[in-house]
């Protein structure tokens, strides 16, 4: 009987499954047969157009504008444009497209979206302490679904690039240093913005960037060299991308960099034999701005030579270079690029076109109707609020300064205190930076009645005019034109008349983000020299911190008793700030970047390797042991470390089995109390070690995590399962498999403070 219900019921998906996977297979010969009808007609100039993303509107970036972009289209020499924003201005465009050129074939329209639309959401990798992974997907949902309404059917994100250097200042566009994490959230993120269905019109084409290896860049510096063992790319740089590609990611951006000396856009090993072959991406390849004309900087050839190889390797559009349109003709004649290398170019933009519904109806993303009434929504703003609070990282909390009383009179003094611009963080390309709510303007609202604000700037970003000029551009302006001595004077006699100081301080957005690379993550200058006279008050002070990286805080670690990093929370991050700061919500986001105690620590992340001569823990220094004379090895906080308002305990954890085969899973688990006087959320994290292996592994690899909600005085238990998934890496072969032996788990609050547990894989 139990076998007879089993085959039944095995009857019952297969029947159920066919239909689907016939469908599938019906409407890929549609498909193809649409496209081989249309690149029939097509010449070569027109298939060459395809390959081809110019830059027009209002937004651009980089070095180089496009010109004669209307002309061009109608001759049928563009694919796609970027960064227009308007549903009119591309619905006009479109229209020229569809109905001026020849064939007929609808453009591309991508624009960085790359953490919300008008509604801004924290910046990426403030959304990854949140730990959220349905959270950060819908933050996608809504991005899609307003870039969408206003135009854009194409989005630049996700960034997945694993950084463990924070001078590098894109590490604010990622998701930290973690490759664990970093997937999880490219799963998300590519399933946020693609959705079930393509097709519908308030999804669009994810674009995984970028790709490959652009987070290790030498000393943090922005387009810099990368080089690096594959066995390093396998198993610390690559799972992200590989994750999104595994999500069904139907494009992939290039990288700037040079992959074993060869830059990633005319890389074949990269594009070809691990993208396409390895991982079987099926989608488009699309150059990050003027990567191809580029090489020529790397030494690689003048624009028709590089262009060539670009297409040779694997890349199937151009943006901005002009080298496919302008070159690849002449190289065609010359035998260096033959026609199938451009038509299964050609074809691979013509499919993402296909299932975008383009072809169906050019104008699906033009409903102006929609623009009107889905576009920065009260119910998308809510959301970006909620999401921010979950973010910010408690850092530092003595004596239970925070949550602040809604009581007496409270002095908000920095340059970041009353700046909307700024709030927003980097790459924000469409947001309504005028409409960003500020902390001033939330905290009057939150103690409207009930307590006094009193505001006073207190210094500028940063004493040097023209550095700061560099670190607050694209409307993000702050300088005040008052002399130094004049503000700070302000400052104090506000924070005379107050019961405590919260201090808004740290970087400005475009500190962090692209081209904005640090070799000093210290306090700006002039906020230090704030800092340090307010400090001379005696008054209690809370540090409001902004960062679009991992910073060195350990000055302000020693001097001052709560520390709350904020990152860049996005358009509603005032009101957020002030949810965390009085109360009304508890923090509950943790570090996904290690935080140095010094510079010269970096690169410093919690999964690396042993040495030969490890520091014994809790060691300052010790003679020919791996060290340093003047500093311990030691972060000044941990990856996924962060403070609640509340307190846990964690008690014993427990092994399903010490023993587990290929064929098993087990499972490890511990009962986690809230011993506080606050509901919260907590992220509990396990890890797990490989203790002898046929290479060196990591002291410690995040192979779980878990955020749950405890009230007060509650105990839950999380139980995380150890597949055999779990324990593979990538060998000097490049196999990926887990081998035999004894592993250590380790689960806790954060990568240091962890109870440790054995089992063996048999």
């Amino acid at each position: 009987m139990k076998t007879k219900n089993i085959l039944a019921a095995f009857t019952l998906l297969a029947a159920s499954l066919c239909p689907t996977m016939a469908q599938a297979q019906s409407d890929e010969a549609k498909m193809n047969t649409f496209i081989d009808n249309l690149m029939n007609k097509m010449t070569l100039k027109e298939k060459l157009g395809q390959l081809n993303l110019p830059v027009t509107g209002d937004i651009v970036t980089g070095q180089a504008k496009s010109s004669d972009v209307a002309s061009k289209i109608k001759r049928g020499e563009v694919g796609g444009l970027f960064n227009l924003k308007g549903v009119e201005k591309i619905k006009e465009v479109q229209k020229i497209a569809v109905e001026q050129s020849r064939l007929h074939i609808p453009l591309l329209f991508g624009m960085d979206v790359i953490h919300g639309y008008e509604t801004v959401f924290p910046i990426p990798f403030s959304l990854s302490c949140s730990w959220d992974m349905e959270a950060i997907k819908r933050t996608a949902q809504i991005a899609a679904q307003e870039c969408s309404a206003d135009g854009i059917n194409w989005t630049f994100s996700p960034m997945l690039d694993i950084c463990r250097d924070p001078r590098w200042g894109r590490m604010a566009e990622g998701s930290g240093e973690d490759p664990y994490l970093g997937s999880c959230i490219a799963k998300a993120m590519v399933e946020g913005y693609q959705g079930q269905n393509l097709a519908a019109p308030n999804t669009v084409m994810a674009c995984v960037k970028h790709f490959a290896l652009y987070g290790g860049a030498e000393a943090g510096r922005d387009y810099n060299t990368v080089d690096m063992s594959h066995w390093r790319m396998f198993n610390y740089y690559m799972p992200p991308y590989k994750a999104a590609v595994d999500a069904g990611a139907l494009s992939v951006m290039t990288s700037f960099n040079v992959v074993d000396g060869v830059p990633a856009t005319g890389n074949k090993w990269l594009l070809t034999d691990v993208l396409r072959k390895m991982w079987g991406f099926k989608g488009m390849v699309v150059t990050d701005y003027t990567a191809i004309l580029e090489m020529t900087a790397h030494g690689l050839g003048d624009l028709q030579q590089v262009s060539a190889m670009a297409l040779n390797a694997g890349t199937d559009m151009d943006m901005v270079a002009d080298g496919f349109l302008g070159t690849i003709e002449k190289s065609i004649n010359e035998g260096k690029v033959t026609m199938e290398t451009v038509n299964t170019a050609c074809r691979r933009i013509l499919e993402a076109k296909y299932k975008l519904g383009l072809f169906d109806d050019p104008y699906k993303y033009c409903n102006v109707k929609r623009a009107k009434k889905e576009i920065y929504t009260p119910q998308n703003r809510a959301f970006s609020r909620e999401i921010a609070a979950k973010t910010f990282v408690l850092l530092k909390n003595e004596g239970n300064l925070l949550p602040l009383q809604r009581k007496g009179k409270i002095a908000l003094i920095g340059p970041l205190a009353d700046n909307s611009k700024n709030m927003s963080g980097t790459w924000s390309v469409a947001a309504r930076l005028d409409d960003n709510k500020t902390i001033l303007g939330s905290m009057k609202k939150a103690l409207e009645g009930k307590a006094e604000v009193l505001y006073a700037k207190g210094s500028n970003l940063m004493y040097d005019a023209k550095r700061e000029a560099d670190a607050t551009m694209f409307g993000r302006e702050m300088r005040d034109s008052r002399s130094n001595e004049e503000m700070l004077k302000e400052a104090l006699d506000v924070a005379q008349q107050a019961d405590i100081i919260v201090a808004a301080v740290g970087e400005s957005s475009e500190m962090s983000g692209e081209c904005s690379s640090r070799t000093n993550l210290e306090m700006p200058d002039a906020q230090k020299d704030l800092l340090i006279a307010l400090k001379k008050t005696g008054k209690p002070i809370v540090l409001v911190n902004f960062s679009g990286r991992a910073t060195v805080m350990t000055w302000e670690q020693e001097n001052f008793p709560a520390i709350l990093n904020v990152w860049f929370g996005g358009c509603e991050s005032g009101d957020a700030i002030c949810d965390v700061l009085f109360g009304d919500k508890v923090p509950s986001g943790k570090l996904t970047a290690t935080m140095p105690k010094s510079v010269g620590q970096i690169p410093l992340y919690y999964n690396h390797l042993n040495t030969g001569r490890p520091l014994k823990e809790g060691k300052w220094f010790s003679k020919f042991t791996s060290n340093y004379l003047d500093i311990d090895n030691d972060p000044l906080y941990p990856f996924g470390y962060g403070l609640s308002y509340t307190t846990f305990k964690y008690g014993k954890p427990t092994l399903s089995s010490n023993t587990m085969t290929n064929n098993e899973t087990i499972s490890v688990s511990v009962d986690i109390t809230n011993t506080g006087n606050y509901d919260a959320d907590e992220i509990a994290q396990m890890y797990i070690r490989d203790l002898a292996a046929s290479v060196s592994r990591p002291v410690k690899e995040l192979k779980g995590f878990e955020r749950i909600s405890i009230k007060k005085g509650e105990t839950k238990t999380v139980t995380f399962t150890i597949t055999p998934e779990d324990l593979k890496f990538y060998n000097q072969e490049l196999e990926y498999k887990n081998e035999p032996g004894e592993f250590e788990v380790m689960v806790g609050p954060n990568s240091k403070d962890v109870q440790t547990l054995t089992f063996t894989l048999k």
